[in-house]
């Protein structure tokens, strides 16, 4: 899939940013991902709200191999090849992954950065003293 094919396809749902991804897209709306599109096809953010819909019409979760294991990521389902000639009903599905994203966006928590940690925590603590401050002192 290139990008001028999936301006296209995407094109009744509304404006989307698509941005080089792995080996294909990530596609997003309002600033929140909710597909890819990937050498293996077209997935949509998924919950426990929509994988019923992805379930009914026989798709499956993002999968992919490592030398180990195959990895499978619930959160992406593919896309039904039957949507691809409905452009009408995908944005529908587009609307509903964009929907599941914003759910998760909500159910995470704001990542608190390492320094801003180490700052807080040393503003709470003495100062160290070396050897040679403390020796100095107790004379």
């Amino acid at each position: 899939m290139d990008r001028d094919f999936l301006i296209d396809l995407f094109s009744d749902f509304g404006p989307v940013t698509i941005r080089p991804m792995f080996s294909g897209f990530g596609i997003s709306a309002d600033g929140i991902n909710f597909a890819l599109a990937l050498r293996a096809g077209l997935y949509f953010r998924a919950d426990d709200q929509t994988i019923p819909q992805f379930e009914a019409e026989g798709s499956k979760p993002f999968q992919y191999q490592t030398r180990v294991k195959t990895i499978t990521v619930n959160s992406y389902w593919q896309l039904p090849a039957r949507l691809f000639d409905d452009s009408e009903e995908l944005s529908g599905w587009a609307r509903a992954a964009l929907a599941a994203a914003q759910r998760a966006a909500l159910r995470k928590r704001p990542k608190v950065r390492k320094a801003a940690k180490k700052k807080k925590a040393a503003g709470n603590k003495a100062p160290r003293v070396g050897k040679a401050k403390r020796a100095h002192r107790s004379r």
